[in-house]
């Protein structure tokens, strides 16, 4: 008699769009999970990308997609970088490319899926969206549900309380907001709104009540009968109201929500799904705004995550998924030299202070932080207030570092004009990830922060080439008093030193061709210096590069230099249009070559594969010189659209 082996076949590989997850017993969603995990943890070690945050999230992301039918359901993630699951869950499962070309972005993307919305990974913008996408359905009369997934630190940013504010004021609007209770954004969340609530078990029967539509409609009937029944009644509904108020305080901490009048639902376990399924079908079926509170664990079912103090395997690179321990070494970066620059500079003067918006380590503030703690100041994601109370630092008599990614910059655009450039506040802007970040995608490239840095009266911007010119140039800002600074350099490893050949007032003289032809300038700006070297070997022209070190305002010191010059070629990691190469070709009386990047939105690539495709490498640079010696046709370059 033949016996027949049954063979085991993994619930994830069933697992094609989200109604293969509604189908799934309770007993098959916990294996689910587990496999998700297990896929995490194998595919992102090869990749790098955003892990703790994802580990943190299964069992949530997969709850969402049994309640709610998307894409008719609207789904917003905030931040995107927890949206691994969801790509997973809505038949995306080959990461082999994760975050590169060609492969999954590591947000999430309307070109990607139907089940995508929000591109942008910039934090505290989901409620803003959700509100908008709720009262669109709405007007149009359609049926359908808006999810709202905040969490891993983005309830800290401003923008988010203003949205809840105008949300609480339209009590019909059918929005579910998901609150990620993680504790965490990198380090564990900052802030009077990030305390951790109690998970009880107790508060299930409390959550039916305050969801329920009978139950609204006899509070209602009670307020209205009571009241209008002269001083008993009132008496007695203020009572009655209070009583109620102290027993839902002493079992659940509705926080800010419940004195904005949103419905309240948890906390939740948001590593059982059971949980998760029954708040959220609650939460769905009342019809207007309800704040689902999920507790979860950053790194959950990955020691080597859980025993990372610092950010919970945040993100990281390609690791030992036995160990999580890095393949390669990093080189010493950018990062790490503002670290200990910054670190130095506050031992020597008490009057710094340093401030960043959720992502200390990632800016290399730890340091500091670790030596003088009353001296560092983490605002959350709140990257307006940490610029405009750095203004207040600076009245104050202090001399304030304000340390972001330069893509973050943007958000602070009209405080870092108003408040400090207006008020000439002594306040030093260092911007990390300047221009081509890569893999990070669209919404990460730090490619806008010189030509917005170039509309504001009275800022100083300076652009480091290595480690050297980054130290010098972060300690000449610290000493300027009459107005505001900015520090800007890339991601990733500094380059060998690119030493000074010759000095011209403050201007950096790093290369001559020696050549006998026409004579053109090269102007350098920050990084770029290595792929402006490269002109050195057109021998046809009389080349000379210089690094103008503080790029913006045009000195008239660079003005005078290039007025012997027959033509000009710029090269920059920031865009042509507005930039330095811009400002120098509108005060320059010779032709002008300007090479930088297009202004349109870069898709997740390698910053090598970004460089070549905007015409930035060292032969672009030699092209460009050949052409305006005459020896050579132009470059290509698209137009900026």
């Amino acid at each position: 008699m033949c016996q027949h082996r049954r063979i085991s076949v993994s619930i994830l590989s069933t697992i094609t769009s989200p109604a293969d997850v509604s189908r799934l017993s309770h007993k098959q969603v916990d294996g689910l999970a587990k496999e998700i995990r297990s896929f995490l943890v194998e595919s992102v070690s090869q990749t790098g990308g955003h892990l703790g945050p994802n580990l943190g999230v299964v069992e949530l992301s997969i709850s969402l997609h049994r309640v709610f039918d998307s894409p008719r359901d609207t789904i917003v993630f905030d931040t995107g970088h927890q949206s691994y699951v969801h790509k997973v869950l809505t038949g995306r499962k080959d990461f082999t490319n994760l975050r590169s070309e060609g492969g999954l972005s590591g947000y999430p993307s309307r070109t990607e899926s139907v089940h995508d919305v929000v591109e942008n990974s910039h934090a505290s913008t989901a409620l803003s969206w959700a509100a908008g996408i709720a009262r669109g359905y709405r007007l149009a009369g359609e049926d359908r549900s808006v999810v709202a997934v905040i969490g891993d630190g983005a309830l800290t940013g401003g923008m988010a309380w203003e949205a809840l504010n105008n949300i609480a004021e339209d009590q019909s609007l059918p929005l579910v907001i998901v609150l990620n209770d993680n504790d965490r954004s990198y380090e564990p969340t900052i802030g009077g709104m990030a305390r951790k609530f109690d998970v009880t078990g107790v508060t299930r029967r409390l959550d039916q009540v305050r969801v329920s539509k009978d139950y609204e409609s006899i509070l209602n009937w009670g307020k209205k009968t009571l009241r209008a029944s002269g001083p008993p009644g009132r008496l007695a509904y203020d009572a009655i109201h209070g009583f109620k108020r102290g027993v839902k305080d002493v079992l659940v901490d509705a926080g800010i929500f419940d004195a904005l009048g949103i419905k309240y639902v948890g906390p939740v376990d948001g590593h059982k799904i059971r949980d998760l399924d029954t708040a959220l079908e609650m939460a769905k079926e009342y019809g207007g705004p309800v704040v689902v509170h999920a507790i979860t664990e950053k790194g959950r079912g990955y020691q080597p995550a859980l025993d990372d103090v610092a950010d919970r395997f945040h993100a990281v690179g390609q690791i030992h998924p036995e160990t999580g321990l890095p393949i390669v070494q990093s080189g010493f970066g950018w990062t790490a030299v503002f670290a200990d620059e910054i670190l130095q500079a506050a031992t020597r003067d008490p009057k710094i202070v340093a401030l960043t918006a959720a992502m200390l380590r990632p800016v290399g503030l730890g340091p500091m932080r670790d030596a003088f703690p009353d001296r560092v100041i983490d605002t959350g994601i709140a990257e307006q207030h940490a610029v405009t109370t750095a203004a207040g630092l600076a009245f104050a008599g202090y001399h304030p570092v304000v340390a972001l990614y330069a893509t973050f910059l943007n958000r602070a655009y009209d405080q870092l004009l108003m408040d400090v450039a207006l008020h000439r506040a002594p306040v030093t802007v260092v911007l990390d990830r300047a221009g081509i970040t890569g893999n990070d995608g669209a919404s990460h490239n730090g490619m806008w922060d010189l030509s917005l840095a170039a509309m504001i009266p009275g800022l100083r911007v300076a652009a480091p080439r290595d480690e050297a010119t980054l130290r010098d140039e972060l300690n000449e800002a610290l000493a300027i008093d009459d107005g505001p600074t900015l520090l800007r350099y890339p991601k990733g490893s500094v380059p060998e030193a690119i030493p000074a050949v010759d000095r011209v007032g403050s201007l950096d003289i790093i290369g001559r061709s020696g050549g006998s032809g026409p004579r053109v300038l090269v102007v350098s700006i920050g990084a770029t210096a290595g792929a402006a070297l490269a002109a050195t070997s057109v021998t046809t022209a009389d080349v000379t590069i210089i690094d103008p070190r503080w790029v913006l305002p045009i000195s008239e010191e660079l003005i005078d230099f290039v007025e012997g010059f027959d033509a000009i070629v710029t090269i920059e990691d920031g865009l042509r249009d507005g930039g330095v190469g811009q400002q120098i070709a509108d005060l320059a009386s010779c032709p002008v070559t300007v090479l930088g990047v297009s202004r349109h939105f870069i898709d997740h690539a390698s910053r090598k594969d970004i460089l070549a495709r905007e015409h930035m490498t060292g032969d672009d640079v030699i092209t460009a010189v050949r052409a305006a010696a005459g020896h050579g046709p132009a470059l290509s370059i698209a137009s900026d659209a």
